[in-house]
């Protein structure tokens, strides 16, 4: 294990920001955080149509417990309106949702389809309504549907049989999901068919309520993997034109078969190479990765370059989309770029440097895109591992105009009130604040549905609690056979 202190060690925010000085970080944190009227997240912002009434977003996450069909479960509803109770207003696309079976990342993942629009819809009523009872009222509350394809990371019939549709071939990651020709590539004819699911999808998002649908760009799924397609040949590949002709397509579709439907993008603002575990089971890049191959990425891939991820927003702006949430890298071969953590997943690695520098390296890149283009509202991500002090961290982070919106993913799973406690004035309730111990990541990698095993109760008293406590103990020892 990395010998980096770890966060709840630290009982003070002066020992907090002693830490961040020891590393030269430049991430803004306030101590005192402001509730009600007085704090600045709880402003109101308008974004074209939309009127978001504070500055707490839930980030979507993967689902792993909808039904084979692609239909919401108890597990998905419950959550959903944890969401709901959350005291965040803005909901960024509930959780990613395929618009085709065979771009599910998960045989239990939703999809969207003439079947299941009806599940689809009331998952939408049930945190609104759950938002209303907890709160009185849902005025500002905006909610979101992410529409994806799984590309690469398909696995929509069997959770540990991968299904790939890449976009181009890659030394490292072809070996990951076990494509040795052509056949793992999705073709053009096929592309072409998924933007016109794309557009229905968004179609049908707006006629059954959903206020804007997120056009999935990020953490190496179709999208993504686009952006960076420099080696595809035809329409779709190649030049910065190609590999973007997939989102304009889609926007033009939507601007025409669902007119006023709200976009927005989650954007993989930056990635470096594939990472895989090195010695002592610290973190290191392959060296077998092609550097030309990752989006926002320096010439060695080692570090950021924002020039293209700017074209990319540019393109955004001309298109008439407002709305855009920042996250980085991928949970598939560089973990420790897209969600700091100090725990790894049981398939993971070590991190090869201290988290802190994880989140504000994407905090102060998300800052720089603000700064560059002010009229679009920005969601952070990555916030998570701050734990105890990332409300004061957000709260300086929105007063100092570095982002717009902070979202919150893992630490929802385990702690969904806290915007609404923080907001309220009430004492953070440490018990329930998540410590980036990965189970939510180790759970379905291992086949289970995902959740707050250690400190949901829900999930706490499940069979599976066992089972993975067994598997995390046999793959620290290595006797794991599935490794």
């Amino acid at each position: 294990m990395a010998n980096y202190p770890r966060i709840a060690s630290f009982k003070t925010f002066q020992d907090f920001d002693q830490r961040l000085t020891e590393l030269g970080l430049q991430m803004p944190r306030e101590e005192v955080v402001r509730c009600g009227s007085e704090s600045p997240m709880a402003r109101s912002a308008k974004v074209g149509p939309l009127t978001i009434g504070n500055r707490y977003c839930i980030l979507p996450m993967e689902g792993w417990d909808g039904t084979k069909d692609g239909r919401p479960t108890e597990l998905t509803r419950r959550r959903w309106k944890n969401f709901g109770i959350s005291g965040a207003k803005l909901m960024w696309g509930g959780e990613a949702v395929a618009v085709r079976h065979d771009g599910r990342a998960n045989p239990n993942q939703l999809c969207l389809t003439e079947q299941t629009v009806g599940d689809i819809a009331a998952l939408r009523d049930s945190l609104i309504e759950a938002h209303q009872d907890r709160f009185g009222e849902t005025d500002g509350l905006v909610v979101g549907l992410q529409l994806t394809h799984s590309g690469r990371y398909a696995r929509p019939n069997e959770k540990m049989t991968p299904e790939p549709r890449a976009v181009q071939r890659n030394p490292v990651l072809d070996k990951r999901v076990q494509i040795d020709s052509d056949a793992g590539l999705i073709t053009d004819d096929e592309l072409k068919s998924l933007i016109d699911d794309f557009i229905k999808a968004a179609k049908t998002a707006q006629n059954i309520g959903y206020d804007f649908v997120d056009v999935k760009h990020c953490h190496g799924y179709l999208g993504h993997e686009l952006l960076s397609g420099v080696d595809r040949p035809g329409p779709f590949g190649g030049s910065f034109e190609n590999r973007t002709r997939f989102l304009r397509a889609i926007v033009e579709g939507i601007a025409s078969e669902a007119p006023g439907m709200q976009i927005g993008v989650r954007l993989s603002m930056f990635d470096v190479l594939p990472f895989h575990k090195g010695i002592d089971n610290i973190g290191e890049p392959e060296e077998a990765g092609d550097p030309r191959l990752v989006f926002g990425a320096n010439a060695a891939a080692d570090g950021i370059d924002l020039e293209e991820p700017k074209k990319f927003l540019d393109l955004m702006q001309s298109l008439g989309i407002k709305l855009l949430c920042t996250t980085a890298g991928s949970p598939y071969y560089n973990p420790h770029i897209q969600r700091p953590a100090f725990f790894p997943p049981s398939d993971g690695y070590d991190p090869p440097e201290e988290p802190l520098i994880g989140v504000d390296r994407q905090i102060m890149a998300t800052a720089e895109l603000k700064k560059q283009f002010p009229e679009m509202f920005i969601v952070g991500s990555g916030y998570t591992y701050l734990q105890d002090y990332l409300p004061g961290v957000a709260q300086a982070v929105v007063s100092q105009g570095l982002a717009d919106s902070v979202g919150l993913g893992r630490m929802v799973l385990s702690y969904p009130d806290l915007p609404a406690d923080v907001l309220e004035g009430k004492t953070q309730q440490r018990k329930k604040i998540c410590r980036t111990f990965s189970d939510c990541t180790t759970a379905p990698r291992k086949g289970m549905v995902s959740g707050c095993y250690p400190l949901d109760r829900f999930y706490k008293d499940r069979p599976e609690r066992m089972e993975l406590v067994k598997l995390k103990k046999s793959a620290t020892t290595g006797s794991d056979s599935s490794k």
